[in-house]
């Protein structure tokens, strides 16, 4: 999600192009009938927002703009079968995904179902013994166990041959999924899938908001009138917060619904009774500082997501269903050492990553795509190493650990940039595969060992037919070019009003030309990797902080003018209340 875009590292990135948009004559009418600054309705603007009542919508998102559950395609018959389940008392299993986006849509459907007395208990496989999605071994082991109705929540559209024998066992199936739906659907009693109508209004929604809507569906069935039982209308609005999260984690377009459920979602993380998310902000150090959504995808997110990385998922779902404030804290001080070791192994990854795709030339201005196989990579990384490559060369990335598994075979994680939908490429190349599956940005795949070379020759034919040079040039998307004095402390408050950030709605990025030094830059930070310096353009003077961007103090020195571009922010010290940048680009002519 990355709102403070890291410098290039020295190992050959070219320079950043800036896509700066023309100033658009209707900002001032906007502004105008919205009461902000004619900068904001810019933003606005180039977000696609160009009326006044959806600015409204934007600007101040309600509760009640929640697209109600019965919208959703599938609903209907998956809540008339899990009532059917607890009427009769059938042992019910959530199946979930092991990433942020699964663990908290099955907390949310498994608290509810608990909440209403249902027999239900959870599943979710190991990242790397299991690997993604409904699996027949668990389907089979949950069958002798004695699940008659299996619910999957992020996963389950692909998984084809494991419903055929769901079926076959006697276990009645329902999918509730969002990724992107094959020729052939699985068998099963109902499919909770936005996908599955073109006219449902957020295609977009996250795996935790299609479970959320099917939590709230069934609140609905067990409420005597239209409005939710005191319960369950507590239940669901404190559920908002797991909904975020899932939301957030996943990436999904932060406008529209998914942008409502998110506001406030945030909102209610602040004072949630959830006390196992109580412990995961403790232990994240943001007790009393407020959440947003910077904080779930850097802080909060990556701790879930340490569970199924390095060890298993489960463990973060005891953790957000959790009512001991004691366990609660014992599990959130775990993930966290585990989400350390998560970091110590991606860094060492990366470094092998980026020191092979030099050695082979893969970051040449005629490559098209990056695809690694490693010994002994550890699976559960192979995705942030990926994104990290992205980041670094933006082409598109797959990470494959060549070490092959239980079953013999070796696992990846592939990454894609804008423009250039990863499943339709690995589709292309699927001869070489034993099983794929994702959507347009990210997916996951499965191979012989020996398949390697042969797959990563064939992706970048593929890559390089569907790709131009001008597609793998990094772009950074500049709200608009301003003079510094526009950023007053009240504009700087006013651009809150567009939060919560994330993909659709990137938080303002802005630029200045021809600057110069006010004071001389100083180095920061433990390492020395970050800077400290004051920029003026003879409209105002304002300091700034440039995180790794140490190694430009020589540079800065040497070039009388340069172009900026920053986030701006508040500093608040000593009482004193000033507007401050954070670059995430320099540019010297």
């Amino acid at each position: 999600m990355g709102h403070i875009k890291q410098m290039p590292s020295p190992a050959g990135m070219q320079k950043t192009e800036w896509v700066v948009p023309p100033a658009d004559g209707r900002a001032e009418e906007l502004a105008k009938s919205l009461r902000v600054s004619p900068l904001i309705a810019q933003l606005l603007i180039n977000r696609g927002i160009v009326e006044a009542r959806e600015g409204s919508v934007f600007l101040q998102p309600k509760l009640t703009e929640l697209i109600r559950p019965a919208q959703m395609p599938g609903i209907g018959p998956a809540v008339a079968r899990i009532r059917r389940a607890m009427d009769k008392k059938e042992k019910i299993t959530i199946y979930g995904d092991y990433d942020v986006d699964g663990i908290t849509g099955l907390s949310i459907l498994w608290e509810l179902l608990t909440l209403l007395g249902a027999q239900v208990d959870y599943y979710i496989p190991h990242r790397i013994d299991e690997g993604y999605g409904l699996n027949a071994d668990a389907v089979r082991a949950l069958a002798e166990g004695g699940t008659r109705l299996l619910v999957t929540v992020d996963c389950g559209i692909s998984a084809v041959a494991a419903a055929n024998l769901a079926k076959e066992l006697g276990v009645d199936l329902i999918v509730t999924d969002h990724h992107q739906p094959g020729a052939a659907m699985p068998a099963a009693v109902a499919i909770v899938h936005p996908a599955l109508e073109p006219s449902y209004a957020n295609q977009d929604s996250a795996g935790a908001l299609v479970a959320y809507k099917l939590a709230w569906a069934i609140a609905e069935e067990f409420s005597r009138g239209p409005k939710l039982e005191p319960k369950l209308r507590e239940f669901m609005l404190n559920a908002t917060s797991l909904a975020a999260i899932g939301t957030v984690a996943d990436v999904v377009d932060l406008r529209g619904e998914n942008r409502v459920v998110t506001k406030f979602g945030l909102q209610s993380v602040a004072d949630t009774k959830l006390c196992g998310l109580r412990a995961l902000i403790q232990s994240a150090g943001l007790a009393g500082k407020g959440v947003d959504s910077t904080a779930i995808g850097f802080r909060l997110a990556p701790v879930l997501n340490a569970a199924g990385r390095m060890g298993h998922a489960r463990l973060a779902v005891e953790l957000l269903t959790s009512t001991s404030e004691m366990r609660a804290l014992q599990i959130a001080e775990y993930l966290k050492d585990q989400n350390v070791q998560r970091q110590q192994c991606e860094r060492k990854m990366l470094k092998q990553a980026c020191d092979i795709v030099v050695e082979r030339g893969l970051n040449h201005p005629d490559r098209r795509s990056i695809v690694l196989g490693g010994e002994a990579w550890h699976a559960g990384v192979l995705g942030i190493v990926a994104s990290r490559l992205v980041d670094r060369f933006f082409r598109p990335a797959i990470m494959i650990n060549a070490s092959p598994n239980e079953n013999g075979v070796a696992q990846g994680s592939a990454r894609s940039i804008p423009g250039f939908c990863m499943l339709s490429a690995i589709q292309a190349c699927s001869s070489h595969l034993t099983s794929f599956g994702g959507h347009k940005m990210a997916a996951g795949l499965t191979l012989p060992p020996e398949n390697i070379e042969a797959f990563a020759a064939d992706f970048e034919t593929y890559a390089a037919a569907n790709l131009r040079h001008e597609d793998i040039v990094a772009k950074m998307h500049i709200d608009a070019v301003v003079p510094l004095r526009q950023f007053t402390r009240d504009l700087v408050r006013q651009l809150d009003l567009l939060g919560p950030y994330g993909e659709g709605n990137p938080k303002p990025i802005f630029a200045t030309k021809g600057v110069r030094l006010a004071a001389a830059p100083r180095r920061c930070g433990s390492t020395n990797d970050h800077l400290q310096f004051a920029i003026t353009d003879n409209t105002a003077t304002i300091r700034c902080v440039g995180f790794r961007m140490g190694g430009l103090e020589k540079k800065l020195v040497d070039n009388e003018y340069f172009n900026i571009a920053y986030e701006p922010t508040l500093n608040h010290y000593n009482g004193n209340t000033t507007v401050e940048f954070i670059a995430v680009d320099i540019q010297f002519e």
